[in-house]
């Protein structure tokens, strides 16, 4: 049994099962995580996740500062949106990473793809939002002057006003900028050679919540499954993503025929494990795995067009930055 089908029925197996009802909690973070009608890529993972595995969920946001206190005191069964930054997580169960962060720094200026580790950067003034920045791992950084900020938008504020050269934030996060740069004719961001740190989201349920383990074996199993036939790819509004989905230790690109074009750069993949690509890559569209890139790109919709007619698709469905054009157009001035 290949290993898509194989998750595939594990997951058939799990959702005939209803586990408890389980309230969990997130703090707000742009494009990620919101409850007021904004792009919310974790709410939509994480939701749609737990109902394939046969868990009732409800998610709340709330502020940070009061998100630790509602889970040590039961007043929520655990996180959806957990970022292991070095801090002391003691009490809880932890799902496999559903979604992993890179975290890079950006620039206006192309020196900043000269950066490869955190000393790079001695000396600078930085932008980063204090859910990074009061963190254990970002405390133990020296000599950076750090901006901090309470926001996404204020992160990038501090870049746009020049009153910070470097910005440290997350890939996603930078691409949607950039693309909210790119959609007003604007010259797009650098960023560093690599990232400077890796993390990423997690379900972390407290133990003492009944089936609390079942419920995080059956969410990793869903997981596997949206990630290899193309529905993260929709949720994410991603063209490519790279993961290994037949343990031969090398990563493979998937992608949906909803998304995926045939203009989608294979390097633009975003990672979600740390394999590396090889010429033994297979590619698989909506769940059908194909040997070559040109099989896959024969799958695709677009591949049928003539080529003028692609270009001119192309140019009409570029896509909206999940950043919200009308709140960021103030910094767009600016640039």
């Amino acid at each position: 049994m290949s290993a898509l089908s194989h998750a595939n029925a594990q997951l058939a197996e799990q959702s005939d099962k209803k586990l408890n009802t389980v309230t969990l909690a997130a703090a707000p973070f742009e494009t990620y995580v919101n409850d007021d009608g904004e792009p919310a890529r974790i709410n939509d993972l994480v939701s749609i996740a737990l109902a394939q595995s046969g868990t009732d969920a409800n998610l709340k946001v709330m502020r940070q500062a009061f998100l630790g206190s509602a889970v040590r005191a039961g007043r929520v069964d655990g996180e959806y949106a957990f970022i292991d930054m070095g801090q002391q997580k003691e009490g809880v169960i932890t799902s496999n990473v559903f979604l992993p962060v890179y975290l890079y720094a950006a620039s206006k200026d192309a020196d900043v793809e000269q950066i490869k580790i955190f000393q790079h950067l001695k000396n600078n003034r930085v932008a980063i939002e204090n859910r990074f920045a009061n963190t254990p791992n970002f405390r133990l950084i020296k000599d950076i002057k750090w901006s901090r900020n309470p926001s996404t938008f204020d992160a990038f504020r501090q870049l746009a006003d020049d009153r910070a050269p470097y910005l440290i934030t997350s890939e996603l996060l930078i691409r949607e900028f950039n693309t909210l740069l790119a959609n007003d004719s604007e010259e797009t961001l650098h960023y560093s050679a690599k990232p400077l740190m890796k993390s990423g989201f997690q379900l972390a349920i407290r133990d003492d919540v009944p089936d609390a383990q079942a419920m995080i074996n059956n969410f990793n199993n869903a997981v596997a499954t949206m990630q290899q036939n193309g529905q993260y790819n929709k949720l994410l509004q991603i063209g490519w993503l790279r993961k290994d989905i037949n343990q031969d230790g090398i990563a493979d690109y998937i992608g949906h025929s909803d998304i995926t074009r045939a203009s989608s750069l294979l390097k633009t993949a975003y990672n979600l494990d740390s394999t590396p690509v090889s010429d033994d890559s297979v590619f698989v569209i909506d769940g059908t795995i194909f040997t070559s890139k040109a099989e896959a790109l024969n799958a695709l919709p677009n591949i049928r067009e003539n080529s003028i007619k692609v270009k001119k698709s192309n140019l009409m469905n570029t896509r909206a930055s999940l950043l919200d054009a009308t709140t960021y157009e103030t910094l767009l001035r600016r640039w």
